[in-house]
């Protein structure tokens, strides 16, 4: 899958507190995983997660091999856009 640095980041952004460590613990990952994946590249005890980027508008692009850690946060703003 295919998403612009600046899509994947806004998303991150627009995660409720918490909820790094949650998708962490969901998917039993790391939590350095989990911020390496949404563009926190310094974390080194972060595992692979299949993400690659290319320069460019909008912040590039990031083609993603495991979504994952998308798909939950994706989830997890759409449960919370449901009850407010």
């Amino acid at each position: 899958m295919n998403i612009t640095f600046n899509e994947l980041r806004s998303i991150k952004d627009s995660l409720p507190d918490g909820s790094i460590h949650r998708i962490a613990k969901e998917l039993d990952l790391n939590v350095e995983t989990v911020w390496n994946y949404f563009g926190g590249y310094s974390h080194p005890e972060g595992r692979p997660m299949g993400v690659h980027v290319e320069g460019g508008a909008d912040g590039g692009v990031v083609s993603l091999d495991d979504t994952r850690i998308l798909d939950r946060a994706k989830a997890m703003l759409k449960d919370q856009r449901g009850t407010t």
